[in-house]
């Protein structure tokens, strides 16, 4: 006896058995349910006022439409894989409840403008929760911020020791950053508030329906122009999935540096038990898995978007059962993207800046050494470029005796420069480092409170 091996195992009953498995999308679009029933309440009421339907037969859906609401609150609803997905399960269990007038329902429109309806709802209440965790971290660097205005620690770049900063003007840096992936979100939020109900299948219809009313009556701005575009486009999909990949990526920098700044080498912060786990055999270890879970789940955000670019780019207008593949891709970016901001917002808030072992660590690596060449450019008139290679022939001096440049003898230095005075000592500590970034944005304590107030403003 043959087997066709390509229909074998789970599929021996053959093309249909196949079909069966492929087509329904009911178990992840039943995530619209509300959505859905918030359409179809605009759609009924429309129809009934331009007497497309009887209001017999509008009152009738609508008190239909009110009990699936409550058996869906109350888990009673049953949703079945036979009927393909979340608009035929309701319209179905809507026939089942008042009968023949539930088919009146579907007058006008047509499943596709009915799911992309439905999915820009839900885009939207995404982008809402978005900005509301992005909020919740945001006044949490905030906190740290005010707590640290002075709390001076290495600044690097190249992960090398560059400069002075203050703990609490790293944390602004985040809320700058987190601010802009707030902006993002709303601008999405902006561009996908238009409703595609009324496009129908593809072309419109012939019915005189009102689609300023149900835009409207749903939230929506206005209706969309083209009725082509407004059922065939996902790009609003696709601006929210970026928004939440870029988002993701300023999440998981955070998260390297808390996982970075909590190691015993660095000890800058300390991340309580709620954040951390132990090891299997090693008892002394105190893991941050919350802060790697955070910067290792950024991937999968990026792969969500990249997946639904894939499925858009290659698809000719209008609609294609492809577009049944955008909704898993959001809603698995959507659940990552609000458990880890409020993983990071709790992170943060929870973790105890360690200001001794910041302040130590700027002792090593020279971070004055900018301090220097700057001031032998003020004082001394010199071109930066022969400032630079002072500064860096009195480094060099001062790493040979193994002192700090705050420690090196003037003499020493005067070697290298007979003008340097005794006064290039206010500018080599760390303290006098960060007091002297001065400049709009600079790490300057006067300045960080400058921010602080500008984002109470902003955040209260």
């Amino acid at each position: 006896m043959s087997t066709n091996k390509m229909w074998g195992g789970r599929f021996e009953a053959g093309p249909a058995a196949i079909m069966r498995e492929i087509t329904p999308s009911i178990d992840f679009d039943k995530r619209l349910a509300a959505e859905d029933l918030a359409g179809s309440r605009a759609h009924c009421r429309m129809l009934a006022n331009e007497g497309i339907i009887s209001k017999d037969d509008g009152a009738a859906i609508l008190e239909g439409l009110a009990k699936i609401e409550k058996e869906l609150a109350e888990g009673s609803f049953i949703f079945k894989r036979e009927l393909e997905d979340i608009h035929l399960n309701i319209e179905a269990r809507l026939a089942e409840l008042i009968g023949p007038a539930a088919g009146r329902l579907h007058t006008a429109r047509s499943r596709n403008d009915q799911v992309v309806t439905d999915f820009r709802l839900w885009v939207r209440a995404a982008c809402d929760r978005a900005d509301s965790g992005l909020l919740a971290l945001q006044r949490a660097l905030l906190a740290q911020a005010e707590k640290h205005v002075e709390t001076i620690m290495p600044g690097f770049t190249h992960m090398q020791v560059a400069q002075p900063v203050t703990f609490g003007h790293h944390m602004l840096a985040y809320v700058e950053m987190f601010g802009r992936d707030r902006g993002r979100f709303e601008d999405a939020r902006k561009r996908l508030n238009e409703s595609p109900l009324g496009a129908a299948a593809l072309a419109g219809t012939s019915f005189t329906i009102d689609r300023d009313n149900t835009a409207h009556a749903l939230g929506f701005a206005r209706p969309m122009r083209n009725s082509m575009d407004a059922i065939s486009a996902r790009d609003f999909a696709l601006e929210y999935l970026a928004a939440c990949t870029i988002a993701a990526v300023h999440l998981s920098r955070l998260a390297g540096e808390l996982v970075q700044w909590s190691t015993p080498m660095f000890g800058f912060v300390k991340l309580s038990d709620a954040f951390t786990t132990g090891s299997s055999i090693m008892p002394q270890k105190r893991n941050p898995d919350a802060a790697e879970l955070v910067r290792g789940k950024t991937g999968r955000v990026l792969g969500d978007f990249v997946a639904l670019a894939t499925v858009v780019k290659g698809l000719v207008l209008t609609y294609g059962t492809d577009l049944q593949e955008d909704k898993e891709r959001v809603f698995d970016a959507a659940d990552t993207l609000e458990l880890c901001l409020a993983a990071m917002a709790a992170m943060t808030a929870d973790l105890t800046a360690q200001p001794e072992r910041m302040r130590a660590a700027c002792e090593p690596g020279f971070p004055t050494a900018t301090d220097l060449a700057d001031w032998v450019v003020r004082v001394l008139k010199k071109p930066f470029r022969e400032a630079h290679h002072i500064a860096g022939s009195i480094v060099k001096s001062a790493e040979e005796k193994g002192v700090t440049l705050d420690k090196l003898p003037l003499a020493d230095m005067q070697k290298i420069e007979p003008a340097i005075t005794a006064e290039v000592f206010k500018v080599l500590s760390p303290e006098a480092s960060v007091h002297s970034r001065m400049s709009l944005g600079g790490t300057a304590p006067a300045r960080v409170k400058e921010q602080l107030a500008h984002w109470k403003g902003v955040l209260r």
